[in-house]
């Protein structure tokens, strides 16, 4: 576990001493980015009167109903507040991501930033030149995990209440696709089991985001496993693409196609789902596996991405056919190599 005695009492006496804590975390937030910042931001305000949270942009509409969501301030929003945030913090969290650059146009504040700066994230390779206190750990399978244990380290528990545990329930599951990927460790469901056990309502939570669709995103989801789903049988491998155009016509909106590459990999027989999406002037590449497949590698070697083993993210400069027409190309010399992954 990364929280060691040392670095704990590194992290209390800048607590001690901060006048003004940030918590920071990626771009294009979702579950976990959000969960574990709010549940770190519930946490240390009943400690410190002065914490901000600060995000590059809004996370999806079915993350907005968790408690503290309303003061989170956000770069594309609120850029003013941000810079003065982050130009008067005494401690800045950088949750769920391992580079700076993955906080977008906030970069440049954050390397600006004269405060102590601590990361806690489970993402490979992570870079530690620009954070000064380091809990990280790739074999955990979310920030929200890694709160808790922080809480938890600092022999703190009994503050938990309904927003924590809220806060950190969402990260769990949103992370692990309802603890079913291979990240999911015992420890992870003894945490579940302890929120429950304080008095969280876990169903409350999984409706709240898995059951609150508006009709615009049932028919996007509908249109894309209809007449963009392609399955490689040969290749236990499916993948779904989006253009703009096709997003706009039912009216898309951020968060809509959370879950598309999810169902792709749920199909019988496919080992391995890739979902396309045009945005942002790229395509943005989402992979996911079962099993062993490091689609990692794949994200990583191809499409200037990386993340998990299970769950990658990457990218491609050009056209969304382009972007297929690579994956596609690759494919065979990927499965090739990583046939031993593969199940019969």
């Amino acid at each position: 576990m990364p929280f060691t005695s040392e670095k704990i009492n590194r992290l209390n006496d800048c607590l001690q001493s901060a006048g003004q804590i940030v918590i920071t975390a990626h771009k294009s937030p979702d579950g976990d980015s959000v969960g574990s910042s709010l549940a770190l931001y519930h946490y240390l305000i009943q400690e410190h009167d002065n914490v901000i949270i600060c995000h590059p942009d809004k996370a999806p509409d079915f993350l907005h109903w968790m408690k503290g969501y309303d003061q989170i301030q956000t770069w594309e929003e609120n850029r003013e507040e941000v810079t003065r945030a982050m130009n008067d913090a005494d401690v800045i969290f950088c949750l769920d991501y391992n580079a700076p650059g993955r906080i977008g146009q906030m970069d440049p504040l954050l390397g600006r930033a004269k405060a102590t700066k601590v990361m806690i994230d489970h993402h490979r390779d992570p870079v530690s030149e620009f954070v000064d206190i380091m809990f990280s750990d790739p074999a955990i399978c979310s920030t929200a995990q890694l709160i808790f244990e922080l809480i938890n380290a600092r022999s703190d528990l009994f503050k938990l209440n309904d927003a924590i545990s809220e806060a950190i329930y969402t990260g769990l599951i949103t992370d692990t696709g309802s603890f079913r990927f291979s990240s999911v460790t015992p420890r992870t469901h003894e945490i579940a089991a302890y929120l429950i056990h304080k008095g969280l309502h876990h169903s409350r939570v999984h409706e709240l985001i898995f059951d609150n669709n508006t009709e615009n995103r049932i028919r996007l989801t509908s249109y894309a496993m209809l007449e963009k789903l392609v399955v490689k049988d040969e290749y236990k491998t499916a993948y779904v693409s989006l253009t703009l155009d096709e997003q706009a016509r039912f009216s898309a909106k951020k968060g809509d196609t959370e879950g598309l590459v999810n169902k792709a990999l749920a199909l019988q027989g496919v080992q391995m789902a890739v979902f396309f999406k045009e945005a942002d002037g790229l395509i943005k590449i989402s992979f996911r596996s079962s099993g062993t497949i490091p689609v990692n590698d794949i994200a990583r070697n191809h499409f200037s991405g990386g993340g998990h083993k299970n769950a990658s993210g990457g990218k491609h400069v050009g056209s969304i056919t382009e972007a297929i027409e690579k994956f596609v190309t690759i494919l065979p010399k990927f499965v090739e190599e990583n046939k031993v992954h593969f199940t019969a």
